[in-house]
């Protein structure tokens, strides 16, 4: 397996601080449509840090947070995580990125945006910073390459769409990640494993796996309590068999930068206990050694 490292991408160790850069998205604004995604609850991802600062302030309280756990690092990157990082007139994007960047000892931007939610002059800014020395990532929602499902959550794009995306950002010489939900309503195991071959015909470097988790208040969680019958909801093992499946059926060429999300059990009513990543991470190691 192919996991993703920034040792071994850039030769130091690297930290992501998640950012709210202030956007918005275009299914919650109503440009494409209201209520945002059914699984989306952006409360229940955003440490508390993030809250009521500037950029400046977001980063340098993430930074104290993970000193503060032992955590060391030879450089930092702002993770613009909230929404859609990407949904803004080129100038508003400028000048957010621009402070982020400003803040010492952060060489980089990790961007995660929606597929829809980017074209060649906002590709063009980003190749820009990276020609200046600073390390750009971009990270899609995929999160299905299948439309129906995609209607069904109301992601609001179609998988063309997302195709596009990554087309249009390797054109631009940048790196892109996607992440990829197993799960949602609709979607067999069959489904899921046959993903591995779509993911395949992309031009994505990295991908990050999540378990659908089922956020309390979100349309998702009324959903699943009418029609449980229509979700995939391995536990533990199951969900590393389906991974290793998937991950086996995967060009090797693609890092894996995370097989699974954790949320603080208040948001949701389907945690999976105390397991940590660690551990699900030694289990699949184990999996993929038995073949």
């Amino acid at each position: 397996m192919n996991l993703f490292s920034y040792r071994k991408r850039y030769g130091k160790r690297l930290q992501r601080l998640v950012v709210d850069g202030g956007f918005s998205c275009p299914n919650r604004d109503g440009r494409v449509a209201t209520g945002g995604c059914t699984f989306c609850s952006n409360e229940a991802f955003h440490p508390g840090y993030t809250r009521g600062k500037s950029i400046a302030g977001q980063i340098e309280a993430g930074k104290a947070f993970h000193q503060q756990r032992g955590r060391s690092a030879d450089g930092y990157l702002a993770y613009f995580q909230a929404f859609s990082g990407t949904y803004a007139d080129l100038d508003t994007l400028e000048r957010r990125y621009g402070e982020a960047l400003a803040v010492p000892g952060v060489c980089g931007l990790v961007i995660g945006t929606r597929p829809d939610c980017i074209d060649r002059e906002k590709l063009r800014l980003l190749s820009s910073l990276k020609e200046r020395g600073s390390i750009i990532e971009i990270e899609y929602g995929i999160e299905s390459v299948y439309d129906a499902t995609l209607r069904r959550v109301n992601r609001g794009h179609d998988f063309a769409c997302t195709r596009k995306a990554f087309e249009m950002t390797r054109e631009a010489g940048l790196e892109a990640g996607g992440h990829v939900i197993l799960g949602l309503p609709g979607e067999t195991r069959e489904m899921l494993v046959a993903e591995a071959d779509i993911l395949n015909s992309l031009p994505v470097n990295w991908l990050k796996f999540h378990q659908l988790q089922i956020i309390k208040g979100t349309p998702m969680a009324r959903e699943f309590s009418e029609h449980p019958e229509d979700f995939l909801r391995p536990g533990p093992d199951e969900y590393v068999g389906l991974l290793a499946d998937i991950i086996e059926r995967l060009r090797p060429d693609i890092a894996i930068g995370r097989i699974a999300s954790s949320v603080p059990p208040r948001f949701t009513d389907a945690p999976w206990g105390l397991l940590r990543h660690e551990e699900l991470l030694r289990r699949l190691e184990e999996r993929l050694r038995q073949g």
